[in-house]
């Protein structure tokens, strides 16, 4: 049986759901850049383990007048040295037992502790819980490092939006201000500080308000000058918008995701800086515990009671390889130019 020439092709017949699944998939919006960004993080397996670890490890600090068994500063110097205890681990160097003359001895029963006193992270020279002085020290270092990316938050991208904006005679007084700052060295502004205020949490705070920000500002500022001269701010321009809307509107949103990052890596750099610090002795005050303090005391017995400043360590090294991986897997999730 011969075609009808004047049919109708068989290929041109579409059933309905799927011409409407197409035209539904032509029309779907595109996922924000903020969507996409969360969607890449999600893919990265190391940054989303580092994301769950420092949510813990910073709701665990600031929980520490809850969690602590301990008062930090309290001093028991008959319990002063002893090493951890953790009921039900028998693992050497985990159950109380040290050497003592080749033989392992319990130093919880010779120092008379009952049984059901323990101390997870051991005593120091005066008996104080290394666990609730690790939690408070941990807290202090974290709201340092926080206090940090406000500063690098509001006044790094104020300052360097400022000053690009700005630009030309305004740009070079606060360009040579920058250079000015940032050639003060770190440890000699620190002297400089303890001269007119004594050593302590408001020291390290007011040291890093005058330096911390300063790498933002300068990116920031780098960053505006590629962005102000875009063909849609000068047509905002064109158009008599502002240029404080100019920046809130058109440039800050496009650099939202540099700043983050940067600011993500400042937080690890802001707790080594004031672990140094306190490790030096011109940080925190004694006995105020923080992981600078809690190194400073256990490196002078380490070949005695190691554990005094291997927790310590351990905890620090934690905190900022948590850190530097999520705000690595936090920045390939924002660069745009990352392939899949």
């Amino acid at each position: 049986m011969k075609a009808d020439p004047e049919a109708i092709p068989q290929s041109l017949f579409r059933f309905r759901h799927a011409e409407k699944a197409a035209e539904q998939e032509a029309g779907a919006a595109a996922p924000s850049f903020w969507k996409d960004a969360w969607l890449r993080l999600c893919r990265n397996k190391g940054a989303v383990v580092s994301m769950l670890l420092l949510l813990i490890i910073v709701v665990v600090a600031f929980s520490a007048p809850a969690l602590a068994p301990y008062d930090p500063n309290a001093q028991n110097v008959p319990r002063a040295n002893l090493p951890p205890r953790i009921p039900g681990v028998g693992i050497p160097g985990l159950n109380g037992y040290s050497s003592l003359a080749g033989r392992p001895v319990d130093r919880y029963k010779l120092a008379g502790v009952p049984a059901d006193t323990n101390y997870y992270f051991g005593t120091d020279e005066f008996g104080r819980d290394l666990f609730s002085r690790t939690l408070y020290g941990t807290r202090i270092s974290l709201i340092i490092a926080f206090v940090a990316a406000v500063l690098d938050l509001t006044i790094g991208v104020a300052y360097g939006l400022t000053s690009a904006m700005k630009g030309g005679r305004v740009d070079t007084v606060m360009q040579r201000l920058l250079e000015i700052l940032s050639g003060i060295p770190g440890l000699v502004l620190v002297v400089l500080i303890l001269l007119v205020f004594s050593s302590g949490l408001f020291s390290i705070i007011f040291a890093l308000a005058i330096s911390s920000w300063i790498p933002m500002a300068r990116m920031v500022r780098a960053q505006t000058l590629r962005i102000k001269n875009m063909e849609y701010v000068l047509a905002a321009r064109a158009l008599g918008t502002s240029e404080v809307r100019i920046a809130l509107s058109h440039v800050l949103p496009n650099i939202a995701g540099i700043v983050v990052v940067r600011t993500m890596f400042s937080i690890p750099a802001a707790i080594f800086f004031e672990t140094f610090l306190s490790f030096i002795g011109v940080g925190m005050k004694i006995p105020n515990a923080s992981l600078g303090t809690l190194l400073n005391g256990g490196y002078k017995v380490f070949r005695i009671y190691p554990y005094q400043m291997w927790i310590p360590a351990a905890v620090l090294c934690a905190i900022m390889l948590v850190f530097n991986l999520f705000a690595d897997g936090l920045r390939d999730a924002l660069d745009p130019r990352m392939k899949e």
